[in-house]
């Protein structure tokens, strides 16, 4: 008869307190990945299907369609998730494929850094955005602009 060995115990046991934050990445992959697909669906949706196609995406139809505060914050709210989420998904793989400690934390850093500008650049351009900017040159600003 043969019989099974005891498996064997770790050598650092699992945490027993504070926040597992392996699981609610895990969660947060999954609820902003369904959140991501609607936003991203009905972006392109507005944006190539409901109107004139990709021939009518320019400065004026960004312009116009970022002077409605609903618009900016579906941008804003897909630029997060979708930044946050693929941080995140780079984070695993950094974890995956390096051992802890000076390399493991050195690009744990540039991701959260890169993810944190492209943020606050990005949230920034949405909602700072003027395609009509006073002040202007007539012949530099676009056509929709009233002439000052």
């Amino acid at each position: 008869m043969t019989a099974i060995e005891a498996p064997r115990t770790p050598a650092r046991p699992a945490r027993k307190r504070g926040v597992n934050w392996e699981k609610w990445g895990w969660i947060y992959m999954r609820a902003s990945g369904v959140v991501l697909l609607v936003l991203i669906f009905g972006h392109l949706w507005v944006n190539l299907i409901d109107g004139e196609g990709i021939k009518a995406i320019d400065f004026g139809f960004v312009g116009g369609k970022w002077a409605q505060p609903f618009w900016q914050w579906w941008d804003v709210l897909m630029l997060w998730l979708a930044l946050i989420h693929g941080a995140n998904g780079m984070r695993t793989i950094v974890n995956d494929y390096t051992n802890p400690g000076t390399v493991q934390k050195v690009l744990k850093g540039a991701l959260f850094a890169a993810a944190a500008v492209l943020i606050v650049l990005g949230t920034l351009v949405v909602f700072t955005f003027d395609p009509c900017p006073a002040g202007s040159p007539a012949d530099l600003l676009p056509s929709f602009c009233p002439a000052v």
